[in-house]
C-alpha cells in the first residue's frame, strides 16, 4: 500500500511527464511557433534519406536524383549535379524560419499564392524505396506579405501557412545545379597550344618565364599578332559550358582540334564541331610521362625529390579524373570563347610592314623649272624706213 510520500513523488513525476510532453509537442517536427519566438519550417530532415529532389512545377520542373553517394540532373541526361549547389539548396530550405500562423484553410491558399501552380518556389524532397517515391517534406513559397516584410510559406504536406521574414534565393534552372567549369589552366602551366582546322594548323609556344607566345614556322613575310595569339593560347584559363548533352551525336562534324600541352606532362585535347552558329566540344586529358614513380622504403628521398614525386602523382590523378568526368559528354561553349579556339593562322598573323624609301623627298619642295631652248627670233624691219648705208659703200 502506498503512503503519502510515495503518492506525492508519483504526482511530481506525472507532472514532469506532462511538461515534457508539452515541450516535445511544441518543438517537434512540424510544430507551430510559440511565444518564445520563430522556429524552423523544416525540422529533422536527414540528407541521406533523400532519393529525389524536385524544384518547380509543370514543364519547368527540375528533377535531381540520387545516384550512389551523389546526385544527377535528369533534365540534362543525368549529368552529375554539383554537390556544393545541392548542399546550398538543402541549407537554404532548412534555414527558413516562420513567424505567425496566417491560416490553416486551403480555401485561402490561392489568395496567398501558396498553391503549387501559383507559388514563386516549390521544392520537394522524396524518399525512394523499391522504385516508389514517398514525400518526406518540401516548401511552397507564395506571395510577398502586403504592406510588410516577409513572404507566405507552407510545408508541401501541410495546409498551415506562415509568414517567413527571409526566404533564401532558390535556383530555378537545371544548369544552376551543374558545375559548368570544364577546365581552368593557369598561363604559367602552358607549354604550347596546337590549333588544327580545315585551313591547316599552327603551334604557339610560350616563351620561357613570360606570358607571351611565339609561332613555330611563322609564314615568310608575316609577323604574329601577339594579343590574338595570347588569346588563343590562354582560352583554357577558364573554359565553361552553356549546355551539355550525352554523346555521341552523328549530326556534328568534329573537324577541328585544340591541343594544349602543359609543363606537368598533361595534354588536354578538345575536338570541336560547329553547327547552326553554335560550337560544341568533347574533352579528353592524358598524362604523357611514362616514367613510373618509384618509392623505395629502404631509401630516404630528399624533400625536393618527394615533392617532385608527389606532383607527378597528383598530375596523373587529375588527368584520370578529368577524362572520367568528361568522356561521353558534348559541351556547347560560349561563342566568344569559341572564337578564340577556332582561329585560323591568317587570323593571328599580319604582313610585315614595307621598308621605307632610302632617299625620301623633302616636304614642301618643288623641282626647278628650266626655260626651254627656243630659236632666236628674226629682226623685223618696218616698211618705208630709211636704212643707213654701210660706210665705204658706193
Amino acid at each position: 500500500m502506498l503512503d503519502s510520500r510515495k503518492l506525492a513523488l508519483l504526482a511530481l513525476v506525472a507532472l514532469g511527464m506532462v511538461v515534457l510532453a508539452v515541450f516535445v509537442t511544441s518543438h517537434g517536427s512540424g510544430g507551430r511557433p510559440t511565444a518564445q519566438g520563430p522556429t524552423y519550417l523544416i525540422q529533422g530532415l536527414d540528407p541521406m534519406d533523400i532519393g529525389v529532389i524536385r524544384i518547380g512545377t509543370g514543364e519547368k520542373t527540375i528533377t535531381i536524383r540520387r545516384q550512389g553517394k551523389n546526385f544527377v540532373v535528369e533534365n540534362k541526361d543525368n549529368y552529375p549535379a554539383d554537390n556544393k549547389t545541392i548542399n546550398d539548396l538543402l541549407t537554404n530550405c532548412m534555414d527558413i524560419q516562420i513567424g505567425e500562423l496566417v491560416t490553416s484553410s486551403p480555401a485561402n491558399h490561392q489568395d496567398l499564392g501558396v498553391t503549387e501552380d501559383k507559388a514563386r518556389t516549390v521544392v520537394k524532397f522524396y524518399k525512394v524505396a523499391d522504385g516508389n517515391e514517398a514525400l518526406i517534406t518540401g516548401i511552397v513559397v507564395g506571395n510577398y506579405r502586403e504592406g510588410g516584410q516577409g513572404s507566405y510559406v507552407r510545408l508541401a504536406s501541410s495546409n498551415d501557412v506562415y509568414v517567413a521574414a527571409n526566404i533564401p534565393w532558390i535556383r530555378d534552372t537545371a544548369l544552376d545545379y551543374l558545375n559548368q567549369e570544364i577546365m581552368a589552366v593557369k598561363t604559367d602551366q602552358i607549354e604550347s597550344v596546337t590549333v588544327q582546322g580545315p585551313k591547316g594548323q599552327y603551334t604557339l609556344k610560350k616563351r620561357p618565364n613570360t606570358d607571351t607566345f611565339d609561332m613555330a614556322d611563322l609564314p615568310e613575310g608575316k609577323r604574329l599578332k601577339e594579343y590574338e595569339a595570347r588569346s588563343v593560347a590562354t582560352a583554357i584559363n577558364s573554359l565553361r559550358f552553356d549546355d551539355v548533352k550525352r554523346g555521341p551525336d552523328t549530326s556534328l562534324d568534329f573537324n577541328r582540334l585544340y591541343v594544349a600541352r602543359l609543363s606537368d606532362s598533361t595534354v588536354y585535347t578538345l575536338k570541336i564541331a560547329q553547327k547552326d552558329n553554335k560550337t560544341f566540344v568533347t574533352c579528353h586529358a592524358e598524362y604523357t610521362d611514362t616514367n613510373q614513380v618509384l618509392i623505395d622504403p629502404k631509401k630516404q628521398d630528399s624533400p625536393e625529390e618527394l615533392k617532385k614525386k608527389e606532383a607527378k602523382l597528383l598530375a596523373q590523378e587529375k588527368a584520370i579524373r578529368f577524362a572520367a568526368r568528361h568522356t561521353g559528354w558534348i559541351y556547347q561553349i560560349p561563342s566568344w570563347k569559341a572564337n578564340y579556339i577556332t582561329k585560323d593562322v591568317n587570323d593571328i598573323v599580319e604582313d610585315l610592314p614595307r621598308p621605307a624609301s632610302a632617299t625620301p623627298a623633302e616636304p614642301n619642295t618643288m623641282p626647278s623649272i628650266q626655260e626651254p631652248n627656243l630659236p632666236k627670233a628674226a629682226e623685223v624691219t618696218e616698211p618705208n624706213t630709211v636704212q643707213p648705208r654701210e660706210p665705204n659703200t658706193p
